[in-house]
């Protein structure tokens, strides 16, 4: 590896959020899914959810719309509800789905400085019931025009963008954040993916 390539990995590695994740539920466009990984890696995100329950498990992304991004990500892929909440449960202390609901808060008014994981749903149906039952809230982006929707890759990157921005003022980019273990754990694996 060179010192270039190093460098690069380690200051990406520095930046990596443990505190905010993205949750996508049932999403059956794989395309999507990697549209939704690269915005994850640009912004720090390092660990996604991907759960199906209503639709086949993917077997792969799309990788041009990803950049592999895939590969620079830890992903959980699940296939139960409970299981799924029961993980992320261990790991964030908020969780919020997107849905047009009337106490539905706006995506400005959330605190990203907090422990956050944000559930996308299907491109037609949206965040499940049941899976709005067992979060803690929902969430909307502020819209203007007539069509209330938005692409799911749009609405994953304007909300994580935003909790990018939060993030920058809190200092949260400002000194490496992930246990010394994962990072650890990450380094090699990230140096094996630049080998390849």
């Amino acid at each position: 590896m060179t010192p270039e390539r190093r460098e690069r990995l380690t200051a990406v590695l520095n930046k990596r959020q443990p505190d905010l994740t993205v949750v996508l539920e049932n999403v059956q466009d794989p395309h999507n899914i990697s549209a939704v990984m690269r915005t994850c890696d640009a912004v720090g995100i390092q660990e996604i959810y991907v759960l199906n329950y209503k639709i086949p498990r993917h077997r792969k992304w799309g990788a041009k719309s990803s950049s592999s991004a895939a590969k620079w990500l830890t992903v959980h892929q699940f296939s139960d509800v409970g299981e799924c909440m029961a993980a992320l449960r261990k790991k964030y202390n908020k969780i919020l789905t997107t849905h047009l609901a009337a106490d539905a808060v706006s995506l400005y008014d959330i605190d990203f400085t907090g422990s956050v994981a944000l559930v996308f749903g299907n491109e037609h149906s949206g965040v499940s019931e049941e899976i709005r039952a067992l979060a803690d809230g929902n969430f909307l982006i502020p819209q203007m025009g007539i069509i209330r929707s938005l692409n799911i890759s749009v609405a994953c990157a304007v909300s994580i963008y935003e909790a990018l921005r939060q993030k920058t003022l809190a200092g949260h980019y400002d000194q490496p954040r992930l246990p010394a273990a994962q990072a650890k754990e990450l380094w090699e694996t990230w140096s094996t993916n630049s080998a390849m």
